[in-house]
């Protein structure tokens, strides 16, 4: 692939295709499909030979059919958005007719469902498991219409799955052509084969990164960059950023996938390759790109690297990074590192010197102190559901939370909160709420949390750690979700029962 597409999945790369979406764009989406779901190759022969011709599969006039496309939208709990068509009288995914400034199919997709239910292209993301592949083809039976001089006709529907990143998104319909939207259970779709295929499939809404990225450093505080390419059609033309790239089918993994691209862009091969953070990336179609961030030690000469893409790599200091043209959150993304690694390499000498080290022959054991916050909004608990790749409580709903540093507990609590959500805490608004004292089991490393509430709050709750948490969402407190840390549930209920304290794991 392009390095300079690096920041972006195969999926989301500039489309560079005669417009409207070519006959081959078409033919090589529904001869993967077909890989998939060889069973259709029947219902799907007449389209196969539509390709084969000379006339135009977009276009409204193609008789006795041509392509129309649908955005199947994903949310949590298993649930898809249908419209009412007011054409059709259905309730169906919202989709219509390629246009002729559509890239592809997929921005067809797209297109549709910001404007038939408000949803942009940046509240939603794709799924991993289908990329830009459709997760169905439909062949939908038209009635004639002689008002529009139209015989009866088919529809070879495409229909793409996008999962909900922005969870406070607004559904707002066109009221000329559907009406009625409603978030709908998988077994419940109307759709026989899609609801089928729904069913079957492991989407849940949870956002899975699709592409990987890799943060070199040299252990000197020196960030590795690359200077894309300045030409047309190329994500962030001639910026400097990130190697790495878009998963394909040979990857085992994501570490698999930035490896092969440091060794295709650059001929890198570094040691350790360790996971760092999942990053929001915007593509070139306004889809959200989930990227997971790898860093890895390398302390070479660039110059003397076989660059096979792009215009050169090279190494700065964070402070020179601010001069540069470079996206926002690829600097955020740096400094982080360099924090946090500062962190790190600090650690070993704290352990030596520090005064928490018990004294010799003594029983004391440190504990960790973790500060968690309470929101509570009309009887409803704000929880965040922790990405499934977290080293804790992985897939599993808890609350806004982070351990101390050489800092208060409020004051940590007021930076968590900042950090993770953007909200804005006033520290005068925070009170103790609960503490739970625990272990997971016995002789593990025992844990303090302090659970604090906030009185009142500025901002909405934002997802802005994508690699600790995916979503936020509000609980009833009687009714929380599944699964959710142990803890945090006992000390919501302590809360509600006016209990300030609780132990768990103690024998």
């Amino acid at each position: 692939m392009s390095a300079a597409d690096s920041s972006i999945p195969p999926s989301h790369r500039p489309v560079r295709l005669l417009l409207p979406p070519s006959r081959s764009h078409i033919r090589d989406l529904v001869t993967a499909y077909l890989e998939r779901y060889p069973a259709e190759v029947p219902l799907l022969a007449p389209l196969l030979r539509l390709l084969d011709e000379d006339a135009e599969p977009t276009s409204r006039s193609t008789m006795p059919g041509h392509v129309t496309c649908s955005a199947v939208v994903v949310e949590h709990d298993r649930r898809v958005l249908l419209v009412h068509h007011n054409t059709f009288g259905l309730l169906l995914a919202p989709g219509g007719h390629v246009e002729a400034d559509d890239r592809s199919l997929l921005e067809t997709a797209l297109r549709e469902i910001h404007e038939e239910a408000g949803i942009p292209p940046g509240a939603l993301c794709a799924t991993a498991a289908y990329g830009d592949l459709p997760i169905d083809i439909d062949v939908f039976d038209i009635d004639a219409n002689p008002t529009k001089g139209e015989a009866a006709h088919q529809h070879w529907d495409f229909r793409f799955v996008f999962q909900l990143v922005d969870r406070e998104v607004k559904v707002t319909v066109q009221p000329e052509e559907v009406s009625a939207p409603q978030w709908v259970a998988f077994e419940k779709v109307t759709a026989p084969q899609l609801r089928e295929k729904l069913t079957a499939s492991g989407l849940d809404g949870r956002i899975e990164p699709v592409n990987a990225s890799a943060l070199i450093h040299d252990g000197h505080g020196r960030y590795l960059l690359h200077l894309r390419d300045d030409l047309p059609g190329i994500w962030e033309p001639g910026a400097w950023a990130l190697l790495g790239g878009g998963r394909e089918p040979g990857d085992t993994s994501l570490e698999d996938t930035v490896r092969r691209e440091l060794r295709e862009e650059a001929g890198l091969e570094p040691g350790v390759v360790e996971p760092f953070a999942v990053e929001l990336a915007t593509g070139t179609d306004g889809l959200t790109v989930p990227v997971e961030v790898f860093t890895a030690q390398w302390n070479g000469d660039p110059a003397g690297l076989p660059l096979t893409e792009g215009v050169m790599l090279a190494w700065f200091h964070p402070d020179a990074m601010e001069r540069l043209r470079l996206s926002p959150s690829t600097l955020d993304l740096v400094r982080r590192h360099a924090e946090h690694f500062g962190r790190t390499k600090a650690a070993p000498q704290r352990e030596a010197l520090g005064p928490d080290r018990p004294r010799a022959g003594s029983t004391s054991v440190p504990h960790i102190v973790g500060v968690h916050l309470y929101l509570e909004r009309d009887g409803q608990v704000l929880l965040g559901l922790r990405h499934p790749g977290s080293a804790y409580a992985g897939g599993t709903h808890h609350f806004l939370a982070g351990h101390c540093e050489q800092e208060s507990a409020v004051a940590c609590l007021v930076r968590e909160a900042q950090e993770e959500a953007g909200l804005c805490i006033d520290p005068s608004d925070v009170e103790l709420a609960h503490v739970v004292h625990m272990v997971d089991k016995p002789g593990d490393q025992p844990r303090v949390g302090f659970v604090f509430r906030a009185r009142q709050w500025t901002g909405t709750p934002e997802v802005r750690e994508p690699d600790r948490c995916v979503s936020w969402g509000w609980w009833p407190a009687d009714a929380l979700p599944e699964p959710i840390v142990p803890y945090t549930r006992a000390a919501i209920e302590g809360i509600r029962a006016g209990r300030p304290y609780t132990e768990l794991g103690w024998t």
